[in-house]
């Protein structure tokens, strides 16, 4: 069980091996909503090549975002969420912190749909009732935390390796000769491509919590290289194997995936079932653990608890709860579902992401005064007024380039349907922050006279004034 929380890990209890942050992001890549969301290359009217070119272009490219977060964990020893105090102040950050809140919530949902479907099919009992059932499996490894995730991680990533790699041959060997796309054009493989991006960027504020307990001294490509494999070549890998099963199952997929792939071998269907719905715990775990760090970097500042085992349980437990809900609620087709979370959510979290990069690798160069991160006073302030409106403002700005089904920026439009916003987001996002600190009325990458305090620089600590 985890005794700490949102406060700075101790050097004490800094454990385990850049490697671990491979097994945990390829475990929670690989699994049924990663097979799904790569489904949606071909429901959107992809072919097979230009299906598989837009899962690797968007993995390979959005994977590098999420990397760079992961080194923050390591240096930093603080989740990713609370850094965001640097870039927006203590109650500006609140901002983001309910962004991403929401995000877990919308994911979390998703995923209570996909497993409840099949576990409904397969051990014919009520929808509600199975929905129940996985999310409490699910509800005892985020209340356990850290030590269990990634540990889950470890044994589950050989589960998910070998299942998926069968799954791969028997699809590949039902493949029809010749599949021709009913859409295939600039303007879709465009939003296609940004379907695949958002999966990895939106896992930007998960992976500092899951390298924060990495020794201060670990190497930062080390830390880069092995979230970066886990993640982007794991999603690529299952997500080709989504655009491989909806070629051969079509509809089937929508109604049932884990039914619909289990039957890819009748002898043994009830085992491959089960496999599948194991294969989804890190992940679905990770939505209730990261919502309850996020939510305290929000609302405590200084981010202590008489007991961090029990807050945990008891937010985790209502967090899943209001999930099961509306999991229940949401009996709808999956891929709708799917496509509408994932967009809405990249298109809140790409201007963050710019904002938080930036500050960190080219304002402060990963400097920060961690002991200030945790005063409601202090060193960084209440209200970033400036970082909020660059934020706001990159919002609005990706507006006209949004693709959705139930919106259709005039840009966007004009450009074929093509969905560019979460680029248009990132790089306004980044250029116009970076004008901020540059132009501002003062440096936050300046120590400002005061106290002495602990910085953090690179990795490594020392004395300096504020």
């Amino acid at each position: 069980m985890e005794q700490g929380a949102i406060t700075r890990i101790p050097a004490q209890d800094r454990h385990g091996r850049p490697w671990h942050l491979l097994t945990l992001w390829f475990a929670s890549n690989v699994q049924i909503t990663g097979l799904v969301t790569g489904a949606l290359s071909i429901i959107l009217g992809l072919d097979l090549p230009w299906a598989v070119a837009s899962i690797l272009i968007g993995n390979l490219v959005g994977g590098l975002f999420m990397a760079y977060h992961s080194v923050q964990g390591s240096k930093l020893g603080i989740p990713q969420m609370i850094q965001s105090r640097a870039q927006f102040g203590f109650l500006g950050a609140i901002l983001p912190v309910a962004v991403v809140v929401a995000m877990y919530l919308g994911f979390s949902v998703e995923g209570g749909v996909v497993n409840g479907q099949a576990v409904h099919a397969w051990l014919h009992i009520p929808y509600s009732t199975a929905i129940i059932a996985c999310n409490l499996t699910m509800l005892v490894v985020a209340a356990a935390g850290y030590r269990l995730i990634h540990a889950a991680g470890r044994v589950i990533s050989v589960i998910s390796a070998v299942l998926f790699l069968a799954l791969f041959v028997q699809l590949w060997m039902h493949l029809p000769a010749h599949y021709t796309g009913t859409s295939v054009n600039p303007g879709n493989v465009l939003l296609v491509i940004s379907i695949f991006a958002s999966w990895q960027i939106t896992w930007a504020p998960y992976v500092s919590d899951y390298s924060r307990y990495l020794p201060e001294e670990t190497p930062a490509r080390s830390t880069f290289l092995w979230t970066y494999l886990g993640s982007a070549a794991g999603a690529s890998w299952v997500m080709v194997i989504g655009a491989f099963a909806a070629v051969v199952g079509g509809n089937a997929l929508d109604a049932d995936s884990i039914g619909f792939l289990a039957h890819r071998f009748p002898a043994v269907s009830g085992l491959i079932i089960a496999a599948l719905l194991i294969g989804g715990i890190p992940g679905s775990a990770q939505g209730p653990y990261g919502a309850f760090l996020t939510t305290l970097s929000g609302v405590s500042a200084s981010g202590r608890l008489r007991s961090a085992p029990l807050a945990r349980a008891l937010f985790v437990g209502g967090f899943t709860l209001v999930s099961t809900v509306l999991s229940i609620l949401a009996n709808t087709h999956v891929m709708a579902l799917f496509q509408n979370v994932t967009l809405f959510t990249l298109y809140l979290l790409a201007p963050w992401t710019a904002i938080n990069l930036t500050d960190y690798y080219l304002v402060r160069r990963g400097s920060y005064d961690i002991e200030a991160l945790f005063e409601r006073d202090g060193r960084y302030g209440l209200f970033n007024r400036g970082a909020v409106l660059v934020y706001l403002v990159s919002i609005a700005v990706e507006i006209p380039f949004i693709n959705t089904t139930v919106y259709i920026g005039p840009i966007a439009r004009h450009l074929g349907a093509a969905d560019i916003s979460w680029i248009i987001g990132l790089v306004f996002g980044a250029l116009t922050y970076l004008a901020h600190t540059k132009l501002g009325s003062s440096d936050p990458a300046r120590p400002q006279p005061a106290a002495p305090a602990v910085l953090v620089d690179g990795g490594t600590s020392a004395r300096h004034p504020k």
